[in-house]
């Protein structure tokens, strides 16, 4: 789940929650406008919010906010910061070819957005497998994924998860919206997890690698469902 209290229905951290409740796992806090300390106290909220249910809070920018995961654009910097979990944006073969350290990486736009009108062309799942085929790490699928059945495409394609901001900041209901999408993530990824002998989805030559999913999956905030790992973890379970 990405944020964006510009366009949220209801104060940030209690969409945040929502979502959590729904079973988000990932946070992306954006709100860059913002001062830093004004910033420092949201991701606070945020963090205490997702240490409930073992979720990571990710930061916008290099800046991690006195946490340790980042997400940073595909502008720079470059060399990436050394944190325990740092992202990046991507939107095309040149951006990803110029990825080095980073652990995972969001394409988009997968499908025409609302958050940001006339933005592309749309990937579409064709152009998102084919950037999940050349990628040297593991990507996240953001841009337009509103419903169970995008989910479940971005899936097929090869994601690893999906990113989420609209569909979940003008929600109605969070809570409800997140655990549609994150149920439809685990329906797409168990089967394959489960067939004899089948590999996980795209085994990553590094960086992050899908959860099983167990009770509940992950959706990052504007981030995506099916939280990945880091090549450190040792647990399996969001």
């Amino acid at each position: 789940m990405l944020t964006d209290r510009l366009v949220a229905r209801k104060a940030l951290d209690r969409v945040v929650a929502g979502a959590v409740a729904g079973r988000v796992r990932w946070v992306v806090l954006r709100e860059k406008d913002l001062p830093r300390a004004e910033r420092a106290a949201i991701a606070a909220d945020l963090r205490a919010i997702l240490a409930e249910v073992d979720g990571t809070l990710i930061v916008a920018g290099p800046d991690p906010l006195d946490g340790e995961a980042v997400h940073l654009p595909a502008a720079g910097p470059y060399p990436p910061p050394t944190h325990r979990l740092v992202g990046r944006s991507c939107h095309n073969h040149a951006e990803l070819d110029r990825l080095t350290t980073e652990h995972y990486a969001i394409v988009s736009p997968v499908h025409p957005t609302q958050t940001k009108p006339g933005y592309g062309p749309p990937l579409g799942p064709n152009g998102l497998r084919k950037l999940v085929d050349a990628s040297p790490v593991p990507l996240l699928a953001l841009g337009g994924v509103e419903t169970p059945q995008q989910v479940t495409a971005c899936v097929q394609a090869g994601a690893v998860g999906v990113a989420v901001l609209g569909a979940l900041m003008r929600a109605e209901d969070p809570c409800a919206a997140a655990a549609s999408l994150t149920s439809a993530y685990v329906e797409a990824v168990t089967p394959e997890l489960l067939k004899a002998g089948a590999k996980a989805p795209r085994s990553p030559r590094r960086g992050l690698r899908p959860t099983v999913p167990t009770q509940g999956s992950s959706l990052t905030a504007r981030s995506g469902h099916g939280r990945p790992q880091p090549q450190t973890a040792t647990k399996e379970a969001t």
